[in-house]
């Protein structure tokens, strides 16, 4: 009796050789752990920031693994800048639209310049650099994957963050938008949704031990994250392996929001 070989399906590649990719906000945190993330896996990076300094040491780090990577001076909530930043370039397939800012508080103490930093840079400035990245992408008629690093807070509510949420549940309903408005084109669109991350961002919230207690406390893993949580994350969007996912949210949050 002669038995039949099965055919064995092959796991579709993480790795990004040939593609290009953008990260905002790339100067350090997260924004700089997705770029080295998608330069290892072969992706040639664009580390974007509004200074020079952080970006040019952290691509200067990336090249001296042997991965490609350069550095870009943008203000992403320079609109017209913005434009010309995507027009002048080759299309990027992958955009990693980290940028983002938080001004915590009390909804009664919150200010319309408060208002306007948070959600010009959160999700304006998010909306613009994708809009751009993805017409230079159907001028191309290339595909490519938009990854908005979103929060937790885009799917819960939090004490004195009503700016912050606000800019983040917007930004999960424009991912989904994005999506539909893609797909068709071969543009996909997810978040990533973080809980708490250890970064200069939150360093100055996690020294305050009764606040970081309040936070493990909702961490069902029992710990504050780390860059390296969303390393993977970032690549799995970015690649072959997630060709099927798209208007969606990829929570890293250690189970807060399971609750």
């Amino acid at each position: 009796m002669t038995l039949s070989v099965p055919m064995i399906p092959l796991t579709p590649s993480f790795r990004l050789d040939g593609r290009r990719a953008l990260v905002t906000g790339a100067g350090g945190g997260i924004g700089l752990a997705a770029a080295a993330a998608l330069a290892e896996a072969g992706a040639a990076v664009t580390l974007v920031a509004r200074t020079a300094a952080t970006i040019e040491a952290g691509a200067a780090a990336i090249r001296a693994t042997g991965a490609t990577a350069e550095a870009a001076v943008l203000d992403v909530t320079d609109l017209p800048r913005v434009t010309s930043f995507f027009s002048e370039r080759p299309a990027f397939n992958i955009l990693v639209n980290n940028a983002g800012t938080n001004r915590p508080m009390p909804m009664t103490e919150v200010s319309e310049a408060d208002y306007d930093s948070v959600l010009d840079l959160n999700l304006k400035a998010a909306f613009f650099v994708a809009q751009a990245c993805v017409i230079r992408l159907l001028e191309a008629r290339d595909t490519g994957s938009l990854i908005h690093i979103g929060s937790q807070m885009g799917h819960v509510g939090g004490p004195n963050r009503s700016l912050y949420c606000a800019s983040k549940w917007a930004l999960e309903g424009m991912n989904k938008a994005f999506a539909l408005d893609l797909a068709a084109s071969g543009i996909r669109s997810n978040t990533i949704a973080p809980t708490f991350i250890e970064t200069p961002l939150t360093k100055p919230f996690l020294a305050d031990e009764a606040f970081k207690a309040s936070v493990l406390e909702k961490i069902k893993l029992g710990r504050v994250g780390r860059v390296e949580d969303l390393m993977g994350a970032v690549l799995y969007l970015a690649c072959d392996a997630s060709a099927l996912v798209t208007g969606t949210s990829l929570v890293v949050d250690g189970g807060w929001t399971a609750e």
